[in-house]
C-alpha cells in the first residue's frame, strides 16, 4: 500500500472504532431506545450488571476506597492520554473536563444499576488502540496536531507540509471529541458507586468529607508513583487491584475487573523497538534511543512523542577524531559553543533548561569557573550523569538544581556573568507538550525582568530557541528588547547532522557584545543567516502567558473543539434523561464557579512555585482540604448564613484579584506557602460552606452532586477565556458565576416560602 495513503486509512479505521465504542456505550444509559440491537446488547451485559447492595452495600471503607479509586484513575487518565495523544497537552482541560461529565452522570444514575463493562470496556479499548503496536496509526496520531494547527493561531511543532484546510482540522477534531466521549463514559460506573454512597450514608456530612480526604489519598499516591519513576503498567495494575478490592464480594466482577486491567497492562507495557528504551520521568514519557545502536556517538532523546534533544560529545579529543562530522559546522560554531564566544571564560553561568547536560558541558569546557546547572525533570537529570559523554554533571564546578527555570530565576539572589535560556521547550515548538500546561512563565516580560536581576553589570544574556515561526522570533525580539533597553543580537546557529540548530537573541554587555561582532571571523558564520522576524507581536506578561499563541483571542481550533464537545456533552445529557431543574442549577453554578477559582489557583501558583505535577498535586489537595475544613465547620455549627458564606467569598476574590503575585515572592518559601495559600485559597473555603449546606439541604441527593461536575465541566471550557483575556479575568468570572449561583439559591428559597 502507498504510504502516504497509510496513515490517513490507519486514522479513519482508529475513528471508526471509537465511533462504534461510544455509541455501543451510549446503549447502557439512553433512555426510551425499544431497538433490537439495545435489547440485545444488554442482555449480553446483564451478568456484569449490580448493585451497590449486591458488592457490600453502604461501609465507610468501600466509600473511602471507591473515592481514592476514581481520583487516582482520573489523574492517571489526564496524564497517560496527554502522553499518547499529545494534543491533549494542548487541549489541556479535555480529559479533565471529560472525566468531570463521566462522574457527573454517575452520581445522576447512581439509583440505576451499575454496568462494570462499561467501565471496562472503553478503557480498555482505549488503551488498545493507543497502544497496538501498527506503526501507521501510531504515526496517524502523532499526526493529530499538523491537522489542528491548520485551524490555529498557535504554533504547533512547525509541522510537516500538509494540505492545508478545513477538512482536516475538522476531521482531528471530530477524533478529539469522541476520545473525549469514551473516556467520559470509562467514569460513570465509579461515580455511580460514590454518589450511592453518598446519599446513603448516616451522616451525609461526614461521608462527603471522607470522599474528599480520600480523594486527597488518590492524588497523594499517584504523585508518588510518578516521582518514583513508576511506568503506566504500575498504574494500571493498582488500578485494577483497587477495583477488584471494590468488588470483591462478587467473583464476576472482581475477575473481571483483574482481567481487564491486565489487558492495559499488558498493552501499555509494550515498549519501542530496540535498542530505543521508554522511560517516565514526573513530567513525560521519555524515549531513549542510541544513534548508532553498534556504538554509540550519539543519544536521541523523544518525550512524548515529539523529538527533544541529542546527547553528543564536543569534547576536543572526539573532535579531533571524529572530523567528518565537523566539516558542515565546525565545533567552535556549534549552537553550544557560540554563547562563550560573547562570554568567554565567565567566572559563573547560569544555564536554565540544563536537560541531559549538553550545555553545561560546554561551560565546563570554555572555562567556566561556577556553573549552575537548573533543569525541572530529576530523570533527564540522571539521564544526562549517567550516559553523557563528557560527564559535565560529575564536575565540581557545577551545581544542580531541579527546580522550574521561573521558580529558580524568581527566588534566586545569585549573580552571573553569563545567562542561557537554552532551548526551553522549543523542541515542540509549543505550550508545554513536553510538560503539564499551556502556559509558560520563563518567557513573559517579568520573567525576563527577573533573569537580568541576576546578571552582573558586565554580564552577556542569551536565549537560545529554535524558532520556526517569525511571530516567536519577533516576540523574542520584544521581550529582550524591552526588557534590555538594547537591539539585541539576533542570529541564527546552524544545523547539520551532529548540530542543533538554534536562534540566538543576545543582549548585555555593550562591550563584549560590539568586541565580537567586530570580529571579522564572524560575519562569515553570519552570511546566510539573516533570519525573518515579525515586529507587530505582543508582548506575553504573567497575566497573558501564552507565549506559543500569537495574539489574544480563542483560536480556532479550540473554539470548534470547544463547541463540539458542549453538543457532545448537551446530547448524552438528552439522551439518557437528564435534566436540570431549578435547585440543580443552583448546584451547576456552584460547580462552574468552584473549577473556574481553582483553574486560576494552579495557574498562579505554578507562577509562584514552578511549574510542576508536584505543585498541581499540591494545590488539588490543598483545595479539597479546604472542602473538607468546611464540612468540618458545617458539621458543628449547622446553620451558616448563606449571606455570610457568599460575602466572604466575593470579599477573598476581590483581595485575590488586587493583590499582585509579585507581594508573594517572600525569601522564605514557607511563608509564602503560607501566604499564597491564604489569599489564593481563601474563596475555597467559604465556597466549601456554601456547597456542603446546600448538600445537606437536598440530602445528599446525587442528582445535585452530578449537576455540580457538570457545571465543572463548562467552568473548564470556559478557562479558555484566559487566552483572550488574561489569568486574573477568571477570578471576575467566578465572581459572577457565584452571584448567578446566589440568586438561584434566592428563588428556589422563595419557591419553598409558603404562600
Amino acid at each position: 500500500m502507498d504510504n502516504d495513503l497509510q496513515a490517513p486509512l490507519a486514522l479513519g479505521a482508529f475513528l471508526v472504532v471509537v465511533m462504534s465504542g461510544v455509541f455501543l456505550l451510549l446503549v447502557f444509559y439512553e433512555e426510551g431506545s425499544r431497538s433490537r440491537l439495545s435489547h440485545w446488547i444488554r442482555g449480553v451485559a446483564r451478568p456484569w450488571e449490580f448493585a451497590p447492595s449486591q458488592v457490600g452495600g453502604f461501609g465507610w471503607f468501600q466509600l473511602a476506597l471507591a473515592s481514592v479509586l476514581s481520583l487516582f484513575l482520573e489523574m492517571l487518565m489526564i496524564r497517560w492520554v496527554s502522553s499518547e495523544v499529545p494534543v491533549f497537552s494542548y487541549f489541556k482541560n479535555v480529559v479533565l473536563v471529560g472525566s468531570f461529565l463521566g462522574f457527573g452522570l454517575g452520581y445522576y444514575f447512581c439509583r440505576r444499576t451499575i454496568q462494570l463493562l462499561a467501565l471496562v470496556f472503553p478503557l480498555c479499548l482505549l488503551v488498545v488502540l493507543l497502544r497496538l503496536p501498527w506503526r501507521a496509526l501510531q504515526m496517524a496520531i502523532l499526526q493529530v496536531p499538523y491537522f489542528i494547527a491548520l485551524a490555529s493561531e498557535s504554533a504547533l511543532f512547525g509541522g510537516p507540509s500538509i494540505p492545508k484546510g478545513i477538512i482536516a482540522s475538522l476531521i482531528a477534531i471530530v477524533l478529539l471529541a469522541f476520545l473525549f466521549a469514551l473516556i467520559s463514559f470509562a467514569f460513570v460506573p465509579l461515580g455511580q458507586i460514590v454518589g450511592w454512597s453518598l446519599e446513603s450514608a448516616p451522616d451525609g456530612i461526614l461521608a462527603y468529607t471522607v470522599n474528599v480526604m480520600a480523594s486527597v489519598v488518590g492524588i497523594i499516591l499517584y504523585t508518588m508513583l510518578c516521582f518514583w519513576y513508576q511506568p503506566p503498567a504500575v498504574w494500571f495494575a493498582l488500578s485494577g487491584l483497587m477495583l477488584a478490592a471494590l468488588l470483591r464480594r462478587v467473583p464476576l466482577l472482581m475477575w473481571t475487573s483483574l482481567v481487564a486491567f491486565l489487558i492495559c497492562v499488558g498493552f501499555v507495557s509494550i515498549g519501542p523497538a530496540f535498542p530505543a528504551r521508554e522511560l517516565w520521568s514526573p513530567y513525560q514519557k521519555i524515549t531513549l534511543t542510541p544513534l548508532p545502536a553498534s556504538h554509540p556517538i550519539e543519544y536521541e532523546l523523544k518525550t512524548n512523542g515529539a523529538w527533544y534533544q541529542k546527547i553528543i560529545n564536543l569534547s576536543p579529543s572526539f573532535v579531533a577524531t571524529h572530523p567528518e562530522l565537523f566539516r558542515t559546522v565546525p565545533a567552535e560554531a556549534n549552537a553550544y559553543n557560540v554563547p562563550y564566544r560573547f562570554c568567554p571564560n565567565p567566572a559563573s553561568v547560569l544555564v536554565l533548561g540544563a536537560g541531559t547536560g549538553n550545555d553545561v558541558a560546554a561551560a565546563v569546557r570554555n572555562g567556566a569557573g561556577r556553573v549552575v546547572a537548573v533543569e525541572i525533570d530529576p530523570l533527564i537529570l540522571e539521564l544526562g550523569r549517567k550516559l553523557h559523554f563528557e560527564h559535565p554533571y560529575d564536575s565540581p564546578r557545577v551545581q544542580v538544581i531541579v527546580d522550574d527555570a521561573r521558580s529558580y530565576i524568581q527566588n534566586s539572589h545569585d549573580q552571573f556573568d553569563l545567562i542561557v535560556f537554552s532551548l526551553l521547550d522549543s523542541h515542540t515548538d509549543t505550550s508545554y507538550y513536553s510538560n503539564i500546561r499551556t502556559d509558560n512563565y520563563v518567557y513573559t516580560l517579568e520573567a525576563f525582568r527577573a533573569a537580568k536581576r541576576l546578571l552582573k553589570p558586565d554580564g552577556v544574556f542569551i536565549v537560545k530557541f529554535w524558532v520556526t515561526t517569525p511571530w516567536i522570533a519577533g516576540r523574542l525580539y520584544r521581550l529582550v528588547s524591552t526588557v534590555f533597553g538594547q537591539t539585541p543580537v539576533d542570529m541564527n546557529a546552524q544545523q547539520s547532522d551532529y548540530a542543533t540548530p538554534g536562534r540566538f537573541f543576545i543582549a548585555g554587555s555593550p562591550e563584549r557584545i560590539r568586541l565580537v561582532m567586530n570580529d571579522p571571523s564572524l560575519p562569515t558564520y553570519l552570511s546566510g543567516n539573516q533570519p525573518g522576524t515579525e515586529s507587530h507581536v505582543q508582548i506575553t506578561t504573567d497575566d497573558w502567558p501564552y507565549f506559543y499563541q500569537r495574539q489574544r483571542g480563542i483560536p480556532l481550533s479550540l473554539a470548534l473543539l470547544t463547541l463540539v464537545l458542549v453538543a457532545f456533552s448537551w446530547l448524552a445529557l438528552r439522551k439518557t434523561g437528564v435534566s436540570l431543574t431549578v435547585t440543580y442549577w443552583h448546584f451547576f453554578f456552584l460547580g462552574a464557579g468552584f473549577m473556574l477559582l481553582e483553574a486560576q489557583i494552579v495557574s498562579r501558583m505554578a507562577l509562584l512555585f514552578g511549574t510542576t505535577w508536584l505543585v498541581n498535586s499540591i494545590v488539588v489537595g490543598g483545595v479539597l482540604v479546604l472542602i473538607a475544613a468546611a464540612n468540618l465547620l458545617v458539621r458543628g455549627i449547622p446553620r451558616v448564613p448563606y449571606g455570610s458564606a457568599y460575602a466572604g467569598v466575593f470579599v477573598s476574590l476581590g483581595i485575590a484579584y488586587l493583590v499582585p503575585l509579585s507581594s508573594f515572592f517572600f525569601a522564605s518559601i514557607w511563608i509564602r506557602a503560607v501566604a499564597a495559600t491564604v489569599v489564593l485559597c481563601l474563596p475555597v473555603f467559604f465556597a466549601g460552606i456554601i456547597f456542603i449546606q446546600s448538600f445537606e439541604r437536598v440530602r445528599f441527593e446525587g442528582k445535585a452532586l452530578g449537576a455540580n461536575l457538570f457545571g465543572a465541566l463548562v467552568g473548564g471550557l470556559l478557562e479558555s477565556l484566559s487566552l483572550w483575556t488574561g489569568i486574573k479575568s477568571l477570578v471576575l468570572l467566578a465572581a459572577v458565576l457565584y452571584g448567578v449561583s446566589y440568586l438561584t439559591l434566592v428563588s428556589i428559597r422563595k419557591r419553598a416560602a409558603p404562600a
